[in-house]
């Protein structure tokens, strides 16, 4: 990465605060054995090491699109499953189907980045 932009540093700082976030979140549902955390922490883990990968392939718009729509799909999605897990109730009604259809569409950019492809190259 010669040259961050704004966009893929955001994606790196996110990344290390999922890794982060989906450790301690992991702990606390294995002493806890509570579910809803425990699938959070899996989604925040999971996701960590994509947001790295799409953080680095910043030349293409299309990339830094998708890594922001999944990151906020993921902050919806594991954020009110954690929220229901913690503070006892949801986010906001719909937060975790419209999270969930934000990881979708965002997967689905990424593939579609993939075959668009950068132009000019």
């Amino acid at each position: 990465m010669s040259n961050p932009t704004f966009t893929s540093r955001l994606l790196l700082v996110a990344a290390g605060l999922c890794g982060a976030l989906g450790v301690a979140a992991a702990a606390r549902a294995s002493h806890a054995g509570d579910d809803n955390l425990g699938i959070a922490a899996n989604f925040l883990l999971l996701h960590a090491p994509v947001l790295i990968g799409l953080s680095l392939l910043a030349a293409s718009r299309m990339v830094m699109v998708a890594g922001v729509v999944l990151l906020v799909g993921l902050v919806l999605f594991a954020g009110d499953l954690a929220a229901r897990s913690l503070l006892g109730g949801a986010l906001f009604p719909l937060a975790a189907p419209l999270g969930g259809g934000g990881l979708i569409v965002g997967w689905l950019l990424v593939a579609l980045a993939g075959v668009v492809g950068r132009r000019g190259r």
